[in-house]
């Protein structure tokens, strides 16, 4: 029997409630699982299906993230996808809509890789102070890596270019597999100890992350890091690299560039000391016509002529200075002159000698003071009298005062 207590659900409520439920649930999640049925799209989208032995996902990787993505997939490989997981409704079925994929494994091996670098840069073996510099001119290059690899063809090719002199010993090991690092490590020891080169190049071609793992080896890292002789990482192709570029004194992108690095050619060197031989001749030459050019500034003649176009300007603002002085002081000399002329005027007009001059007289007491007041003298006393053109003596006989004799007198 039917409960008809229980509504029934639309398709569309059904799956929406799914939907919400799912994508809830299951905001980002990582899935393992081969790649399988892989269709890119026009549009740039590319759908495809995980699987395992137990079940199947479908999946889709939109455009904008597929193109971060750093391999072709392909069906049958092991990968790792990242993402969310969403509900297509037209369809009624689920999916993950990946925002990235890598390949299964690389994930856990970058972790441990970079966990591994903290801890030995924690170490000081990767300090820039323990790298050493490499020599001029080697005469022997010690190389650790595989016999048959193509890494020591190139490395010989290039020595060979451009040095055919130079000596090169080969410290064969296997540079990929279980037993490589300890070898690679061992080597590299044996290289240091007995000072087979004055430089060592490690490295190998280039290989999946998997393929370069023993070169991040921490035996290989350490070795590297306690080497007597320097030491240069050449692991991969340029893209690639190891724990071994960290520790090495110097990272090259491949083993031809390590052997370019060592092997700089004897015609370079040359072609360096002439142009520096010449590069030297010519400031010599640019000195000496500086030097000349210099001392003719010392001649009698120019130094006369220096002298006066310093001196000519403080000598002209002298005579300027000169002429304005003299000017103001025959000025002031007029100006006193004219103003002592007017002086003189006034005080001649204001003098007794003047009033004297037009018939009046000076008269002085015994004792030279003048007699300005009748009063001021007895009878039969002594007075000078001065008149223009000379002086009287006289004695008092009377004192007249307003016209009157003087009672007492």
């Amino acid at each position: 029997m039917s409960d008809t207590s229980v509504r029934p659900l639309t398709v569309a409520e059904l799956t929406r409630r799914i939907k919400d439920r799912l994508e809830t649930a299951f905001p980002m999640v990582a899935v393992e699982g081969e790649l399988s049925n892989v269709r890119p799209s026009s549009t740039g989208h590319l759908y495809f299906t995980l699987k395992d032995d137990d079940a199947s996902l479908s999946a889709v990787l939109f455009r904008g993230r597929a193109r971060a993505v750093e391999f072709t997939p392909e069906d049958g490989q092991q990968v790792v996808a990242y993402g969310s997981i969403g509900v297509y409704a037209k369809r009624g079925s689920y999916q993950i809509i990946v925002e990235r994929m890598e390949l299964a494994g690389v994930g856990r091996i970058l972790a441990m890789l970079e966990e591994r670098k903290q801890r030995l840069a924690a170490e000081g073996l990767f300090g820039a102070e323990r790298k050493r510099r490499l020599p001029l001119l080697p005469q022997r290059i010690a190389v650790v890596t595989s016999p048959t690899g193509a890494a020591l063809r190139d490395i010989v090719q290039v020595l060979g270019r451009r040095n055919a002199g130079i000596d090169l010993v080969v410290c064969p090991t296997p540079v990929q597999g279980d037993q490589a690092a300890a070898r690679i490590a061992k080597m590299i020891r044996i290289a240091g100890m007995h000072r087979l080169g004055d430089v060592l190049i490690v490295g190998r071609g280039g290989g999946s992350l998997e393929d370069l793992l023993p070169f991040s080896d921490e035996a290989v890292v350490r070795a590297i890091a306690a080497c007597e002789i320097p030491v240069i990482s050449a692991v991969g192709h340029e893209i690639d690299w190891a724990l071994s570029d960290y520790a090495a004194d110097l990272r090259a992108p491949t083993p031809s560039a390590a052997a370019e690095v060592v092997a700089a050619s004897r015609e370079e060197l040359v072609a360096r000391v002439h142009d520096l031989g010449r590069s030297i001749v010519n400031r010599f030459v640019d000195r000496h016509r500086r030097g000349r050019m210099l001392l003719r500034q010392f001649s009698p003649e120019e130094l006369h002529r220096s002298y006066w176009m310093l001196a000519q300007p403080t000598l002209q603002e002298f005579d300027r200075v000169r002429e304005e002085m003299t000017d103001a002081m025959d000025d002031r000399i007029a100006q006193e002159r004219h103003r002592l002329e007017i002086a003189t005027r006034e005080l001649s007009s204001v003098s007794p000698f003047q009033v004297v001059r037009r018939g009046y007289a000076i008269v002085r007491d015994e004792n030279g003071r003048i007699v300005s007041d009748a009063t001021s003298v007895e009878p039969n006393d002594s007075l000078a009298v001065e008149l223009r053109t000379g002086v009287l003596d006289a004695t008092v006989d009377k004192i007249r005062i307003g016209g009157t004799d003087h009672e007492e007198l």
